[in-house]
């Protein structure tokens, strides 16, 4: 029987959102030196003035732009669709914003129209949710495991992860999925954070927000590293000793090396113990990921938070590249697509520790890690989700953290919905704050 047939996609709105942060070095390492934390803002409107899909994808400044007109270009596609064709058809409306063999031609699920596409099936995840009035995490955790099956798109990956082999995962877990989600609303999932790390602090600023966050509940802080190895030891050498060897540590080093350099480096900074050392080269250099993690092996590699698709994150994994599996809620396409990743490391043996390092991004990769939590892998010691301190302010729902857990989120929806006075406030058009 339909029950949302009477709701009506009947617009859009996309809306340029940058704010300054280059100017407090908020947000940078060794790679992005100066980045301005933006977000592709896009609102899908429905016959219900009270009811809309909201999503965005997040970039760091110039090109922003290209982003939103990235969306405007395929969002049309959805224009007039109710909600239970959405509901029902929901990957063929995936496969359908990904089949312009022109637009594909520019880059073939990867690059801006892929987010593009993964912003537009995000808001419509965020509509089906608020539609439903659950949490999304809540609305994906209570779906039958063939309902999961039914919305990712198995191309390209078979040769790893069958849709048998997917439908077992989540069946394996259908018996404990209520247990998990008292659980989940109970305990949460641990954060790590990023905050007291980045490149551009002064070691005493470092210093101090490491205490800080320690105090707070955090029991991993991630440093962001990779411009000059004395500066690494060095910075490295003043939280070990100041907070001993029980904190755990993960470093960044976004990019920068190369594969032979990155191996080096990694070896320079054994003593200090990392939980993990991430993006140590090209995101998409599945084979050199592969040769680093065999070479400083036992130290963790993680990766995946530029990596533009599923297929990259196949390889990763199958390669034996990738240690720690670091989604993003807007890098790939989606919802659909990251449901596709989680269920690949599960049948890997890898954790996923999302990545939400930006505006947003927080707020809606929550929603995946207590999915993964509740319906694919259960609660282990491996999982953490990454927290920034930065721009919660903004959002209605801002996510909320407790003694260094995420709390899980009890609003309908993906909680991306930005404060109309932040957007009218940041939209580029008026913003003369930020430096083009």
């Amino acid at each position: 029987m339909s029950k949302f047939s009477h709701i009506t996609i009947t617009g859009f709105q996309s809306t340029d959102i940058r704010f300054p942060t280059s100017s407090s070095l908020d947000g940078s390492d060794a790679m992005n030196v100066d980045p301005d934390y933006s977000a592709a803002y896009l609102e899908i409107f429905t016959n219900l003035p009270s009811l809309k899909g909201v999503s965005l994808v997040f970039t760091i400044g110039r090109g922003n732009d290209l982003q939103v007109a990235a969306i405007e270009k395929l969002v049309n596609k959805i224009i007039g669709l109710d909600l239970d064709s959405v509901i029902e058809e929901n990957l063929t409306i995936y496969k359908d914003l990904g089949s312009d063999s022109q637009y594909r031609w520019l880059g073939p699920e990867y690059g801006i129209f892929q987010m593009a596409r993964g912003a537009i099936m995000n808001a419509l995840w965020d509509l089906i949710a608020k539609a439903h009035g659950k949490p999304l995490w809540l609305l994906l955790s209570e779906m039958e495991p063939e309902e999961i099956i039914k919305v990712i798109d198995f191309s390209y990956l078979d040769d790893v992860l069958e849709k048998d082999e997917a439908l077992n995962i989540l069946n394996a877990t259908r018996d404990s999925k209520l247990r998990n989600i008292d659980i989940a609303k109970k305990s949460g999932l641990p954060a790590y954070t990023t905050s007291p790390g980045w490149l551009g602090y002064k070691d005493s600023k470092m210093m101090d927000l490491t205490r800080q966050a320690i105090d707070d509940g955090f029991r991993l802080i991630k440093y962001k590293c990779g411009r000059k190895l004395e500066d690494d030891i060095r910075r490295l050498t003043l939280v070990r000793e100041a907070f001993g060897e029980d904190l755990l540590i993960a470093v960044d080093a976004n990019q920068v090396w190369s594969v032979n350099q990155a191996i080096e480096w990694i070896k320079s900074l054994k003593p200090f113990n990392l939980t993990w050392v991430e993006e140590p080269t090209h995101p998409e250099d599945s084979a050199g990921h592969a040769q680093i993690a065999a070479a400083v092996a036992p130290t963790p590699i993680a990766t995946g938070e530029m990596a533009s698709s599923r297929i990259t994150f196949k390889q990763l994994m199958k390669l034996g590249g990738q240690s720690v599996v670091q989604i993003d809620a807007s890098r790939v396409s989606g919802v659909n697509e990251n449901l596709a990743i989680i269920l690949m490391a599960k049948k890997f043996g890898k954790p996923v520790c999302p990545h939400a390092g930006g505006v947003g991004l927080c707020e809606m990769v929550q929603h995946l890690a207590f999915f993964d939590a509740v319906a694919v892998s259960g609660f282990h010691n491996s999982r953490y989700i990454e927290f920034v301190d930065h721009l919660h302010e903004h959002f209605v729902y801002p996510v909320k953290i407790e003694r260094g857990n995420y709390v899980a989120p009890s609003e309908p929806g993906m909680n991306a919905d930005m404060k109309r006075e932040s957007i009218e406030a940041y939209s580029f058009k008026s913003n003369e704050r930020v430096t083009l």
